[in-house]
């Protein structure tokens, strides 16, 4: 896998609260001990990813900026195998005390979840 191939440039991202309300609106959930992952399809030919990390869930800013380093690097290694949906990530109040190798295999099950549901839903 090239640099190019499994970086996470901005056009991946999503960025504008209409996008954010969008996901919000009717999503496709999935949701553990340490994560509320929304989705739906969109109408482009990739996916992106949209973070919500309350402060009111995860008190310290170190806490939450380790939560989110997990969830674009889980999403970064599995935009391949993602096609065209947008994905919110809200954390838990678990999330702030899990190790990053925890986070990164429960964002590994929602992807799957998620890109299953997405797809026989389209």
């Amino acid at each position: 896998m090239t640099q190019k191939a499994a970086s996470f440039p901005p056009h991946l991202r999503l960025r504008e609260p209409a996008e954010f309300k969008c996901v919000f609106a009717n999503p496709e959930r999935s949701t553990d001990k340490y994560f509320t992952v929304l989705a739906i399809v969109n109408e482009l030919n990739h996916a992106r990813l949209g973070l919500a990390i309350a402060k009111k869930n995860i008190k310290r800013a170190v806490d939450r900026n380790k939560i989110k380093r997990s969830a674009r690097e889980s999403f970064r290694l599995q935009q391949q195998a993602m096609t065209n949906i947008d994905i919110v990530v809200m954390a838990r109040r678990e999330a702030s005390t899990a190790n990053s190798k925890t986070l990164q295999a429960s964002l590994d099950k929602h992807w799957l979840k998620l890109i299953k549901r997405c797809v026989t839903d389209s």
